[in-house]
């Protein structure tokens, strides 16, 4: 199964030897049924079907931060905070009315403190969620037309989400401030943290065969997550909903690991991409396997900022 991993100034692909199909500045990566897209500072761009080398550009909406690529459409969100549609793929309208919430006046990146940007999408058969870093997690229940602010249980700076298919109201929120769950839809939400050892969560995935059972990258803080000099990262295993996590075994780290980036493979199966190479397990986490290739030293400094398996 080929995979494409995203840093930030290359797509790397893997399907029997690593190679770079896309060089410049990427943000995000995702694919499905309207192809592989990638979001960089000028746009949302998207691989060609023919030649994986060459991308194009469909949308020229800023800065993209973050993307989806779902059976209702392509979805990007951009800084400022903003998010466009396209449901064919290719035609992208802005979705209107996401910085009138009433929370957004709170809305800061503290890095940038002065602007704020979607950093997940995570659209549904129901609702699209909207993450905005920091402030908010959001919600749409007619893909964009209208939208519900942030409830006072729920995370406050999620990186990324995760979503089931058979339980279409459950969710998991991998947040700076905590790992959070919903099971009504984003009405309410509660924290389980049970076993983990640091709770700055990074990366989320489910087992497409149980959508109890969930991996999680996390690190005591964002300089640990994403500063080389300082990284200590690891990835979590939920074996259940009663289940605490348990630190994975035979990834590297924690000491010298970044945020690592996780995606669901198949029934059991993952594959995580790290700053130290590409590993999977086929048992959802209990023990890992590092896909051989030659790693190239740049990346051993740089957090990935994209997976997805084609």
């Amino acid at each position: 199964m080929p995979l494409l991993a995203a840093f930030p100034d290359r797509v790397l692909s893997f399907d029997g030897a690593l190679q770079t199909v896309r060089s410049g500045a990427v943000q995000c990566l995702d694919a499905g049924p309207f192809g592989v897209y990638c979001g960089t500072g000028d746009g949302v761009y998207r691989q060609s079907d023919a030649d994986p080398t060459e991308w194009t550009r469909v949308a020229d909406v800023g800065d993209v931060t973050a993307l989806a690529v779902h059976e209702s459409g392509v979805w990007a969100g951009t800084e400022p905070s903003a998010v466009f549609h396209a449901p064919d793929g290719e035609t992208f309208a802005g979705c209107g009315g996401l910085t009138d919430l009433p929370s957004s006046d709170d809305w800061a990146f503290p890095p940038r403190p002065s602007t704020h940007h979607v950093r997940w999408l995570e659209p549904t058969a129901d609702a699209l969620y909207v993450a905005v870093e920091a402030g908010a997690l959001v919600r749409s229940p007619d893909r964009g037309e209208t939208w519900r602010d942030r409830v006072p249980s729920g995370p406050y700076d999620t990186h990324s989400m995760a979503t089931h298919g058979d339980r279409p109201d459950l969710a998991y929120a991998a947040a700076g401030d905590g790992f959070y769950v919903t099971e009504d839809g984003g009405d309410s939400w509660h924290t389980e943290e049970g076993g983990l050892d640091r709770t700055y969560c990074w990366s989320v995935a489910c087992d497409p065969a149980d959508p109890e059972r969930v991996l999680v990258s996390a690190a005591n803080g964002p300089r640990s997550a994403h500063d080389a000099g300082t990284a200590s990262s690891a990835v979590f295993r939920k074996a259940g909903v009663d289940a605490d996590w348990e630190r994975c075994d035979g990834l590297p780290g924690p000491n010298g690991l970044l945020a690592s980036a996780l995606a669901a493979t198949g029934p059991g199966e993952a594959v995580a991409a790290t700053n130290r190479g590409l590993f999977e397990t086929d048992d959802w986490g209990a023990s890992w396997t590092e896909i051989e290739t030659e790693w190239p030293p740049a990346l051993e400094s740089e957090r990935p900022r994209g997976l997805v398996a084609r």
